[in-house]
């Protein structure tokens, strides 16, 4: 089984995942977007071929896009399908990714033969950037650039805002949602 928790940054996934490994009845790995990301290269970071965090001219408040270049984006083609590949080995996963429409697709492409669980982990965009400054590791407006493109067009097995639920309990959720 492959549950893919999927929100923008400062969401929760992260912590709903540790969450989720432990109350299931059985083991999950948790694989995370940001570890395969820390495989790039210092080189490739704010690089056209890596990952480039550009702050955007806005009226009030900071935006911060984020542009992939071809080495990053064949990292993320590899994670999927290192997903999938451990999937396939019988490993039990969840997976915390920032993922838009057509990587979800991909997700589903290769997860076919397998029990895949897409979760949307949504979170009010006040919330996410409070957490995001508290957390000091992301760029100021992330979150707000992400907030409208994540979700679009992904059908979820299940949604849940983590605005106000603690982890524990949209774990909870997500374990009776699928039998864990």
């Amino acid at each position: 089984m492959v549950i893919l928790l999927n929100g923008v940054g400062s969401a929760g996934k992260t912590t709903v995942a540790k969450a989720l490994q432990g109350l299931a009845s059985r083991p999950f790995l948790h694989l995370q977007m940001d570890a395969f990301l820390d495989m790039l290269p210092d080189a490739l970071w704010d690089h056209p071929d890596g990952i480039v965090f550009e702050p955007l001219a806005t009226g009030d408040a900071p935006v911060t896009a984020v542009r992939t270049g071809p080495v990053a984006a064949r990292l993320l083609r590899g994670m999927r399908r290192s997903v999938a590949a451990m999937a396939a080995e019988g490993c039990d996963l969840i997976v915390d990714d920032v993922t838009e429409a057509p990587e979800a697709g991909d997700y589903r492409r290769l997860l076919a033969p397998q029990d895949l669980c897409l979760v949307a982990l949504h979170v009010r965009l006040d919330v996410a950037e409070a957490r995001e400054r508290a957390r000091g590791d992301r760029d100021p407006g992330l979150a707000r650039w992400q907030f409208d493109r994540i979700h679009r067009g992904i059908d979820y097995d299940l949604e849940l805002d983590t605005s106000d639920l603690p982890p524990e309990d949209c774990a909870r959720t997500i374990a009776r949602a699928f039998g864990l």
